[in-house]
């Protein structure tokens, strides 16, 4: 290995090496391997500087990343992984495959990515099999007010950085960061807020005077980990800039194949108002047969953003809406749907709040008792919501990073937060810009029911470059910090629960992204709203 080719490597990126881990790269491991690690563990870990205690600690996904490497020397890359302190044999690669018939990875060589896509679940629901305590929360709580202090504590902004409980008895100016326990506004109309860290409380002012200081302040919410820059003393702490956890891609990637990647959600399958029509057109277009089979044979990836089916008993009434009665049964129909779609073409289910899996967030993949006809598709691979997938990773190319979340938590942050509250639910991409700004997909425990585990599993630890949601059945695309988001529509026609809430949803329209030239096209497979517009251009001519 090349020494200097790989510390040029880093320092283009910002990255520093460890001495250890270096020495370790150089005995072991080609260059390429050597720059894909890299690569994968800083967007992983979003670290600066990489150590062998970092490689440690994410032991479980740095030895996924080993799955990608080329596989000319095998030998040297077990005695790398062994060096490293991951004793996880590569060989083990196809066994983990046959015995998990649900998460279909393909795993190929680099050079035969052009002719076989390739997908992979880089995070895991934790399962939770206890009794859920009291003390269960607050250990949650308190390792997200760690993980969140980590990225913060980075932000050059923040100078001078405490702890609450370092606060002197006389005025000294200094950054603190907090979780946001209470907020309020005083009769002078300016925000009081109460933060506390691992060490103590303090009451965090906002001035009115201050414009552009108090709508940033105002768009803070309950339970988030924010940073403060000020001055104060251990009674008050006098803001004078508030800075988010924030996100931001250096670049955006382009795939070196002619790929495409579509995206959809909320089907509802067995409602009465699942759009079937729309729905076959949509997948008579997958497989080549709606006009364009050049164009749809790029399409390698399918993604189905929760709400697959309608389900059962999901809200006071919804049997009258029902077609299929039975979850089982919704599934059989589901994957009998499905299974049209040509082989070639991977698709990607994750759930939501109709699918039969529990409300609480994080949610595990479909339960195999209602959807197993699901996992004998062999083209389908199921993931929690919500999920990190990585796909088209090939030699020389890191894939993309995407960020799967139903979107349960949206309505929330539209009916609380000042700045989304003027369009509600109609533009999800801002709610969704408003999520990645705080690192965190519910930062509000009362936004979701919050399963609690070991981690925080809402934090948004490493930055995608794809940010997917539905729920809202609100077709949007647009970018933030170089992040893209999507948001999907839905096939189910309007409810009466949605006509009350007065949102303009949009239907069966689907994004397509091209992998290689990043061009977005939003597809149109609407066949109700396409015979509207031919009868009123009958009406029109008559």
């Amino acid at each position: 290995m090349d020494t200097k080719e790989i510390l040029k490597f880093c320092i283009d990126r910002g990255l520093l090496l460890d001495p250890e881990v270096l020495s370790i790269f150089s005995e072991v491991a080609d260059n390429e391997s050597v720059k894909l690690i890299i690569d994968r563990i800083q967007r992983y870990t979003q670290k600066r500087i990489i150590t062998k205690d970092i490689l440690e600690k994410n032991k479980e996904q740095v030895s996924e990343f080993f799955l990608e490497l080329p596989k000319e020397n095998q030998a040297k890359l077990e005695m790398l992984k062994i060096k490293l302190g991951l004793q996880i044999e590569i060989s083990k690669e196809s066994a983990l495959i046959s015995q998990n018939p649900v998460n279909n990875y393909v795993i190929v060589n680099p050079g035969e990515l052009d002719k076989q896509s390739k997908v992979v679940v880089l995070s895991k629901t934790p399962s939770f099999k206890k009794k859920i305590e009291v003390d269960d929360f607050v250990k949650t709580m308190r390792n997200r007010i760690l993980e969140m202090k980590e990225m913060l504590q980075e932000h050059p902004d923040l100078e001078g950085l405490i702890s609450i409980n370092k606060l002197s008895k006389t005025r000294q100016k200094v950054s603190i960061i907090g979780m946001i326990s209470d907020k309020r506004i005083t009769k002078n109309k300016n925000i009081i807020f109460e933060v506390e860290d691992l060490t103590g409380k303090i009451k965090v002012l906002v001035s009115q005077g201050k414009e552009e200081l108090y709508k940033k302040a105002d768009e803070i919410s309950l339970d988030s980990v924010i940073g403060f820059t000020g001055f104060g003393d251990r009674e008050i702490f006098f803001a004078n800039d508030v800075i988010f956890p924030d996100i931001f891609l250096p670049e955006r990637k382009h795939s070196p194949f002619e790929e495409s990647a579509l995206f959809i959600g909320d089907i509802h399958y067995g409602s009465k108002l699942f759009m079937e029509d729309s729905f076959l057109k949509f997948i008579d277009y997958l497989n080549g047969k709606g006009g364009k089979p050049a164009e749809a044979e790029k399409i390698k990836y399918l993604f189905i953003n929760g709400d697959a089916v309608a389900g059962v008993g999901v809200y006071p009434g919804q049997q009258k809406d029902l077609k299929i009665e039975d979850l089982e049964a919704q599934f059989q129909g589901l994957a009998e749907i499905l299974s049209k779609i040509r082989r070639s073409i991977k698709i990607i289910i994750s759930p939501g709040n109709h699918d039969g899996v529990r409300l609480m967030e994080p949610q595990p993949m479909l339960d195999e008792k209602y959807s197993w006809p699901l996992y004998n598709l062999k083209n389908v691979t199921l993931t929690g919501n919500p999920s990190y997938v990585n796909i088209g990773s090939g030699k020389n190319f890191s894939g993309f990073d995407i960020l799967t979340y139903h979107g349960f938590s949206y309505p929330f942050y539209a009916n609380n937060i000042p700045s989304l509250m003027k369009k509600s639910l109609n533009e999800p991409e801002k709610i969704m810009t408003y999520l990645l700004k705080n690192r965190h997909l519910a930062p509000t425990y009362s936004s979701i029911q919050m399963c609690p585990s070991e981690k925080d599993e809402m934090i948004i630890k490493k930055i995608p470059d794809i940010f997917v949601s539905g729920h809202i059945h609100k077709c949007a695309v647009t970018y933030y910090n170089n992040v893209m988001i999507i948001s999907g529509s839905g096939w189910e026609e309007e409810t009466e629960y949605q006509k009350r809430k007065g949102i303009s949803l949009d239907f069966c329209k689907v994004p397509s992204l091209n992998l290689k030239t990043r061009e977005v096209k939003i597809l149109d497979f609407d066949i109700k709203e396409e015979h509207e517009r031919l009868m009123h251009k009958k009406e029109v001519k008559i």
